[in-house]
């Protein structure tokens, strides 16, 4: 059985994102998912200085080998002011430090949802655009706008966005 990790950009109680990742994770067949809630894991914000006096914390480290087991990932990033939650880029940050390759080369569903319109458009494009450099292989990409309005327990509801989105459900399924 295959490894998930379903990552909720976001440090947010109530993510969103984190719900939609694990929702999207759970369509997967033969596969098992690993939830990763960012408030698991207590990692000091990323400074060199902090690094080179501390090293790697803990936390970072720990969380860094429940990337080694993954088979693939299925990511969901929150929009804050057009960019990354602190919260998560902090924690990419730390794992970059560790290893280079963040993503380890395992197929990625990257998504990004909001309450807006724009359903985090802007900080996907930024990182289909710089994920790879992290060792993402990225093999399908969607973002869900209105998500309060587009999703439900059972789904999204409509045709249109759930055909876009089972397309990349499906992308990530075959290249598991």
């Amino acid at each position: 059985m295959k490894k998930i990790l379903a990552i909720g950009g976001s440090n947010s109680k109530a993510s969103i994102n984190k719900q939609f990742a694990t929702y999207t994770a759970g369509l997967l067949e033969g596969t098992q998912t690993h939830v990763v809630d960012l408030n698991d894991y207590d990692i000091p914000i990323y400074g060199i200085d902090h690094e080179n006096e501390k090293g790697f914390p803990a936390e970072a480290q720990r969380l860094n080998e429940l990337f080694d087991t993954a088979d693939g990932f299925v990511v969901s990033l929150a929009e804050h002011n057009g960019s990354y939650a602190v919260a998560f880029k902090n924690v990419t940050d730390w794992l970059s430090r560790i290893n280079r390759e963040v993503w380890r080369n395992k197929p990625m569903l990257l998504m990004a949802s909001s309450p807006g319109g724009r359903g985090g458009a802007t900080v996907l494009e930024a990182a289909k655009g710089s994920y790879p450099h992290a060792a993402a292989n990225v093999v399908g990409t969607f973002s869900l706008p209105k998500f309060y309005d587009n999703f439900s327990e059972d789904g999204i509801p409509d045709p249109d966005l759930n055909t876009a989105f089972k397309a990349q459900v499906a992308a990530l399924q075959a290249a598991l």
